[in-house]
């Protein structure tokens, strides 16, 4: 891989500005517009810009496939999980007033963690689409 001097000056300072956002959009998804799709789209893109910059073996080495796999079928068990809490709290899936003792709170847990659950599922899922495409030989 060439080494752009500049290139990589310029995504060490991009890469944790576009890291922050992307928190920033998963953790006020509930309060503005935003949440974990766009969260996990955002924090794929600064991953996928740093495998384009530093090459994709190191961002394999650091985010490796197996990893990505637990964290999409993780945010798949959490979004389930807070469906399953509240039927067993009494309530219909997804009916987040039952998830505290007052339904306004119930609310923004419950779209927290689904938002979670959300973004966790679309980074990993984007990263590992990634990985199957820039990792294929021409003409495969």
């Amino acid at each position: 891989m060439l080494h752009h001097t500049v290139l990589r000056v310029v995504a060490k300072l991009l890469i944790p500005v576009i890291l922050l956002f992307a928190l920033y959009v998963q953790f006020h998804g509930d309060y503005s517009p935003g949440g974990g799709f766009q969260a996990g789209v955002i924090f794929a893109a600064g991953i996928i810009l740093y495998a384009l910059i530093f090459g994709l073996e190191d961002t394999m080495e650091a985010l490796p496939p197996g990893v990505l796999k637990i964290l999409s079928a993780s945010g798949v068990l959490i979004y389930a999980g807070v469906g399953l809490e509240t039927i067993i709290l009494g309530g219909n899936y997804l009916d987040y007033n039952f998830l505290a003792h007052e339904p306004t709170h119930g609310q923004h847990l419950g779209i927290f963690l689904v938002e979670l659950g959300v973004g966790t599922t679309v980074f990993s899922t984007m990263l590992l689409l990634y990985y199957a495409f820039a990792g294929r030989e021409p003409g495969q």
